[in-house]
């Protein structure tokens, strides 16, 4: 089994969910942009990895416009390499319309992540000998009045629902990638890691999200996350 293959079967079983109000539109990216998502799978996600880094959701100018982890258009286009064919989702707000490489938005948390690896490791390719970048679950939630709603903020019920199907995904992930240490980019993802994956006794940690929501992560966040990097024995 490949990333691309996980892949897929996540996008079809995420694709029967439900969701509430106030949710009124829900974003596969895996499904309207599988062409450059898979693009990043096929090129970065071969053999097996030191370091699996875990991130919430797709962002409404990252992965929803690119299906890429984190995925800020510029990064993506002109660092990762990473291009292709975006349609649009199912249900788009006309609030949160995609665009593809066309957004000229940025993604502030993707340009840190990714501009990090850039200034650290030079190439894609030396970044992701070690590391690979993942999301947990591929969905993004748009609530009536255009609001982005992130997976914790969910219903209880649906928050089961979701981890359910993402628990397994992540669990064949690791399977295939087999990294020594998984690290949850924020506390979100470090939580979902810790249940899905107790069974395997892998380490699991967390670095400061990049997300400009966050006062710590506008000071110095390379130099912050350098620091809780070496902390869990990850040396740069």
């Amino acid at each position: 089994m490949t990333l691309v293959d996980i892949s897929r079967a996540l996008s079809q079983r995420v694709a029967t969910l439900r969701f509430a109000d106030p949710v009124c539109c829900v974003y596969n990216p895996l499904d309207y942009a599988r062409e450059p998502h898979e693009l990043y799978l096929s090129r970065y996600g071969n053999g097996t990895k030191e370091v699996l880094l875990l991130g919430m959701n797709p962002g409404p100018f990252g992965m929803v416009q690119t299906g890429v982890p984190f995925g800020d258009v510029s990064m993506v286009r002109d660092w990762l390499d990473v291009v292709g064919a975006v349609a649009k989702p199912l249900d788009e707000h006309p609030k949160r319309l995609v665009l593809g490489f066309e957004c000229r938005r940025s993604e502030v948390s993707g340009a840190r992540l990714w501009g990090w690896a850039r200034d650290r490791f030079g190439t894609p390719q030396r970044f992701f000998e070690r590391f690979f970048v993942a999301n947990y679950c591929p969905l993004a939630f748009m609530e009536s009045g255009g609001a982005n709603r992130t997976p914790d903020k969910l219903p209880a019920a649906e928050q089961q629902a979701v981890s359910s199907v993402c628990d397994e995904a992540l669990r064949e992930i690791v399977r295939q990638l087999r990294p020594r240490i998984v690290i949850g980019i924020g506390g979100f993802a470090e939580r979902r890691a810790r249940a899905a994956l107790a069974a395997a006794k892998l380490p699991i940690g967390t670095i400061l999200h990049p997300s400009p929501a966050s006062p710590l992560a506008n000071q110095g966040w390379a130099q912050r996350i350098e620091q809780q990097l070496k902390g869990l024995g990850v040396s740069l």
